[in-house]
């Protein structure tokens, strides 16, 4: 089928009807898509879906349900609200919705942030793009503060933070590295402290549910909390959590209308049923099938370290804190290995040097075949 259609500039004519575009189509989507469930796959904060996950998103699909109107979702509202409820406990929070990714949780938290007095933004220099994105978009200046060697936000660096909402990123994008989450309590006690606190836990929020949860100790004394449930709860794309501490507080950031049954909360109108998803994820696998999963992975990230460590002709640069190690090679450039090693790593910039970096995403991942990859890249193999 695909030999006999070809993608022109232009819309087809006609049409080849239902069944032979969802052919064509799947066909195309099954040979030209990143497979991150494959065994060596160790290179993005990307997961396949739970299998559970994955269905409910056709099931999500061929009902429709729109969030925005609740007599258009009934059960869907049910079910993003119990699995707020079910998760707001872990991170110390009470209140929160889902949306279509972290970068519209963070946007949310600042745009709440400023509605209670928050004038600019203060995060570190490791922060995900989406803070200094969300700032501008709020017209809040956006205060970028240097890291240690570590990676880590220099908290001596922060002086006066009155009128701010200060950010800590708990598991940055390139390194997994978590800011002192201490700093969300303590500088609270200060005349001159924050008006507001968020941490972004995109990525290693959900080792709240974890026995690593002392790592993000601290959390639960924040305004608001971001989660991508699209990384470490295992859901399809456009799944991600803000949570609130204040119930009221997300009042603020909800606008109603007269076609409206029910204010909008949030920075989305219409918006998917993502929780029925996630609901059934956590039926299918518990508190218990969560949190084995991420410490699986965790375990993979410091065996995968050790080895590096251990193997002189790779240099690795920390202990991964949540699961996302770097490294690069002695004898070669990083460049040079990642174009050897594939789905296996990526790339990242640390102090303006090229770095490997790999994250323990993929639940399916095997040590062996990943060491194979990066032992034949090593050997200037692949």
């Amino acid at each position: 089928m695909s030999e006999t259609i070809a993608l022109d500039d232009e819309i087809p004519a006609r049409g080849i009807g239902d069944t032979a575009a969802f052919e064509l189509v799947s066909s195309w989507v099954r040979a030209r898509s990143a497979q991150l469930d494959r065994p060596d796959a160790f290179a993005h904060m990307d997961p396949a879906p739970s299998g559970v996950a994955a269905r409910l998103a056709g099931l999500n699909a061929e009902f429709n349900q729109n969030l925005l109107h609740p007599d258009l979702s009934p059960f869907a509202t049910e079910a993003e609200d119990l699995v707020v409820k079910w998760l707001s406990p872990f991170f110390g929070m009470n209140a929160g919705h889902m949306c279509a990714g972290s970068t519209i949780a963070n946007l949310a938290a600042l745009w709440c942030a400023r509605e209670h007095g928050a004038k600019r933004v203060v995060a570190s220099a490791d922060a995900h793009v989406s803070i200094p994105k969300s700032a501008h978009i709020l017209g809040l200046p956006c205060e970028s503060v240097a890291v240690t060697e570590t990676g880590r936000m220099d908290i001596g660096l922060l002086s006066d933070l009155k009128d701010a909402v200060l950010v800590l990123t708990a598991g940055t994008t390139g390194r997994g590295v978590i800011d002192d989450l201490g700093l969300a309590g303590s500088q609270r006690h200060h005349n001159d402290g924050p008006s507001w606190v968020h941490v972004d836990a995109a990525w290693a929020g959900p080792m709240l549910l974890t026995k690593y949860a002392d790592r993000l100790s601290g959390t639960g004394h924040a305004d608001s909390v971001s989660v991508s449930a699209h990384k470490w709860l295992f859901q399809p794309k456009d799944s991600a959590i803000i949570l609130f501490k204040d119930p009221k507080a997300q009042e603020t950031i909800s606008f109603g209308s007269s076609y409206l049954a029910a204010p909008n909360v949030g920075v989305q109108g219409s918006r998917g049923a993502s929780g029925v998803a996630l609901l059934g994820t956590l039926l299918a696998w518990g508190h218990e099938g969560i949190a084995g999963r991420i410490e699986h992975l965790m375990a993979l990230s410091e065996k995968l370290a050790a080895r590096l460590a251990a193997d002189p002709r790779a240099e690795l640069k920390q202990v991964p804190e949540t699961g996302v190690l770097n490294w690069r090679p002695r004898k070669a450039s990083t460049e040079e290995i990642l174009s050897r090693l594939g789905p296996v790593a990526s790339r990242t910039n640390i102090a303006g040097e090229a770095w490997v970096r790999q994250v323990a995403a993929n639940m399916y991942a095997d040590l062996d075949a990943i060491w194979l990859r990066i032992d034949a890249g090593l050997a200037g193999r692949g």
